[in-house]
């Protein structure tokens, strides 16, 4: 773990070194965030914040995870020296899906808003069938972990689409997160430290070092990020996240308390689906479409009740570093 450590540390330098010329070409090409018109008013101040700054952080740990494993790559033909190579490449082709979302949205595609979400979950499907394929057949991925009981539990070709939804619910999630300044970038280091700590207990030293890495480059993302911030991350970075946590989460066969350690981002998914549900059935029902919060996603909703941008994301990290706690005690059960 010492080792894992100094490359987060090395990301970090990494990161806070280029970040300031990458704003500035970010700003030369105006890539900058375009913000919704019936969000929080507060937000509106954002606009033109310049964007796709996922790139800071997966570019760097791109570059040190393949320098670290070039010999494991090349050299070695174990399956667990070339295993980095799953991780490694969800998060590469979720980053490319979402630079060009992000470069979409920014260019004026539907009025500024990207690809469409129907277009976006096809293309996730296809490349997380692949990436669950690959987890099933080539690492011989096929089981479930659970707290108490010493075994895994075999449950065969079923892995396949529970790898999928974990992938793909863990992207989105991770997505839906990015709405305040630190927010998404706290909360998915702290869910990377958990499974950093439990790949080493495993000893799995590849994966922890990769987890590291990525912790690191976070960190480092959120001294740009930190309110009032001078870059968001975007799909660039929160698909690319998300994707690859759930991901490590599989290869750890922890993948049955992901919703514990990624508790924040699950609770605020959950509250779009129930807003957006229940809008449908009361619209359905009674003509008229009625809230179950005031907005959502989550942290808008608290916002308007009168909480600050940043007593949302300090105290939503705080339940989140909890979770990841508990999760991480959890997997040593």
């Amino acid at each position: 773990m010492s080792f894992g450590l100094i490359l987060a540390s090395i990301s970090f330098l990494m990161v806070v070194f280029w970040g300031g010329p990458y704003i500035g070409l970010l700003k030369r090409w105006r890539v900058g965030k375009r913000i919704r018109i019936d969000g929080p008013s507060g937000h509106q101040t954002k606009m033109g914040t310049p964007t796709m700054g996922g790139a800071l952080i997966t570019i760097p740990v791109i570059l040190i995870t393949l320098a670290l494993n070039i010999y494991n790559l090349i050299g070695d033909n174990t399956v667990l020296g070339r295993s980095i190579l799953v991780p490694l490449g969800v998060m590469i082709a979720y980053g490319v899906l979402g630079a060009f979302d992000d470069w979409a949205g920014v260019k004026g595609m539907r009025r500024g808003e990207g690809f469409t979400a129907r277009f976006k979950m096809e293309i996730e499907l296809v490349l997380t069938f692949i990436v669950a394929l690959v987890l099933h057949f080539g690492l011989e991925l096929r089981s479930i972990a659970i707290p108490g009981i010493p075994d895994k539990i075999d449950i065969g070709l079923f892995y396949i689409p529970v790898a999928m939804f974990i992938i793909i619910g863990s992207a989105n999630a991770a997505n839906l997160t990015d709405g305040l300044d630190g927010l998404a970038g706290i909360i998915m280091a702290s869910a990377f430290v958990a499974y950093a700590i439990i790949a080493d207990l495993q000893g799995q030293i590849y994966l922890e070092r990769f987890c590291f890495t990525i912790v690191g480059a976070s960190f480092a993302f959120l001294w740009f990020n930190a309110h009032p911030a001078e870059l968001m991350m975007g799909d660039t970075g929160s698909l690319a996240l998300g994707a690859t946590l759930g991901v490590v989460a599989l290869m750890t066969g922890q993948w049955l308390i992901w919703p514990i350690i990624m508790l924040m981002p699950v609770a605020i998914t959950l509250s779009v689906i129930i807003q957006v549900g229940y809008f449908k059935y009361t619209k359905k029902r009674y003509g008229e479409g009625r809230r179950v919060f005031r907005m959502a996603p989550l942290h808008h909703h608290f916002e308007l009740l009168g909480w600050s941008e940043t007593q949302v994301v300090q105290r939503f990290w705080l339940v989140q570093l909890l979770a990841a706690m508990a999760g991480v005690a959890l997997a040593l059960i």
